[in-house]
């Protein structure tokens, strides 16, 4: 087990990418521990389900703003100082704001506010890749995410605390308990980290400069994306797992516990089942797929992701087995899909504009993801399968668009005698 590839790779990380992948657990865990309970949480309080959706497109509208002007910013003031600035804001803040909230405005506040994360993962990506060797990024990646799935095996304690001081308290406490363990993650990771050398250069371009200034070249950057296809391709991509990850995060647990009537206190052994799949997939399926071509096991990522959507819409009330089936096999689903994707985003964006393309590019994808918030929200008040009928077409589009592109990328090496070879991933 210590001759693993992954452990390997974990000991012997240096710099910033040890800063970022060493910290993450302290955001992660604290994370991971409230989210399964953030939609009920705000029922508990008398929202509806179209508001709940309402919330997450107004943060995702305040966050267009902050991602238009992220790659300035992470520009001027450098990765290191930008990510803890941005990320004590983002989230330390709406900790304290979600942990005293009374009513539907306590929410939108804190959404405003947490809507400024997007400075913070635009600068923090660049932190923890800028510098890193591009043979490790699967690796990097998984452990990112293997981070954040480390809450699992503290979750039944969650679950303990809700049926026994009821989901109000205990919600206010683990976000008491997110303030403090996010808030030493992003001093310690401060600590740790340098500035990268990209940045050191885009901090010496832009001295002097106005920060409106910065954004004024903008349109030369946009014109770059336009002109990659392969750019393009990748956005689209970001832009269709982004909304379904937004419709799972917000209403799978009302699905679970207003349509199934499986207890809120059994959703934590949920999140258990999910995680520990999905760390026997990394440990066990993902060192096979580094050195491939991103693109064919992302294929049969958003394949699982679809079967799970499916078998989830058609579960029977109060089916826990089927429940768990389901579960397992979108954790089966989410590595494949989302950590190559993250690679993919790595390889796809020019390294010399990368904080500025970035934010580009995630702000198409968030003008277009906006509204499915409230979309999805009114589907739920529809029938609440209806917002995962939804991620079935998303995920079926992405899946679709992955293969065409891996075809593309096979003519091309075909009309070309001399390489032989596809397009790089």
């Amino acid at each position: 087990m210590l001759n693993h590839p992954f452990i390997t790779t974990l000991k012997n990380l240096r710099g910033n990418v040890r800063a970022c992948v060493y910290t993450e657990p302290l955001w992660g865990i604290p994370f991971n521990l409230y989210a399964p309970y953030v939609s009920l949480y705000m029922l508990a309080f008398g929202l509806t389900d179209s508001q709940i959706g309402l919330v997450t497109t107004i943060g995702m509208v305040c966050s267009v703003l902050w991602t238009v002007i992220s790659g300035a910013i992470t520009d001027k003031l450098g990765r290191k100082r930008t990510t803890l600035i941005f990320d004590i804001i983002s989230w330390s803040v709406p900790c304290l704001i979600w942990a005293i909230a009374h009513n539907f405005t306590y929410f939108v506040v804190a959404a405003i506010i947490n809507s400024v994360w997007r400075v913070t993962h635009n600068s923090w990506q660049c932190l923890l890749v800028e510098d890193a060797d591009p043979r490790l990024l699967v690796d990097v990646y998984s452990w990112v995410y293997i981070g954040g799935l480390l809450a699992a095996f503290f979750s039944p304690l969650a679950g303990l605390l809700v049926a026994r001081f009821s989901l109000v308290p205990t919600m206010r406490g683990l976000y008491v308990l997110a303030f403090a363990m996010m808030t030493a993650k992003f001093l310690l990771n401060n600590a740790m980290a340098t500035e990268t050398r990209q940045g050191l250069v885009r901090m010496q371009e832009t001295r002097g400069q106005p920060l409106f200034a910065v954004l004024r070249e903008s349109p030369a950057v946009l014109r770059q994306i336009l002109r990659s296809p392969v750019t393009l391709f990748t956005g689209a991509l970001i832009l269709l797992v982004n909304i379904c990850w937004m419709v799972r995060g917000t209403f799978w647990s009302i699905l679970v516990t207003e349509k199934l009537q499986i207890p809120a206190e059994h959703l934590p052994l949920y999140s258990l089942a999910r995680s520990i799949v999905m760390l026997l997939f990394f440990f066990l399926i993902m060192p096979r797929l580094r050195h491939m071509d991103v693109r064919k096991p992302m294929v049969l990522g958003f394949l699982a992701l679809i079967a799970s959507q499916v078998m989830l819409v058609s579960v029977p009330a109060k089916n826990e087995p089927l429940l768990l089936v389901a579960t397992a096999l979108e954790a089966c689903g989410v590595p494949a899909a989302s950590t190559l994707l993250d690679k993919l985003v790595v390889l796809t964006v020019n390294a010399q504009e990368r904080a500025r393309t970035m934010a580009i590019l995630y702000t198409i994808v968030i003008v277009l993801n906006s509204p499915f918030g409230w979309i999805a929200g009114r589907l739920s008040e529809v029938n609440r399968s209806l917002p995962f009928v939804l991620n079935i077409v998303l995920f079926s589009i992405a899946g679709l668009l992955t293969y065409l592109a891996i075809r593309l990328a096979t003519g091309m090496a075909a009309s070309d005698p001399a390489t032989g070879k596809a397009a790089p991933a």
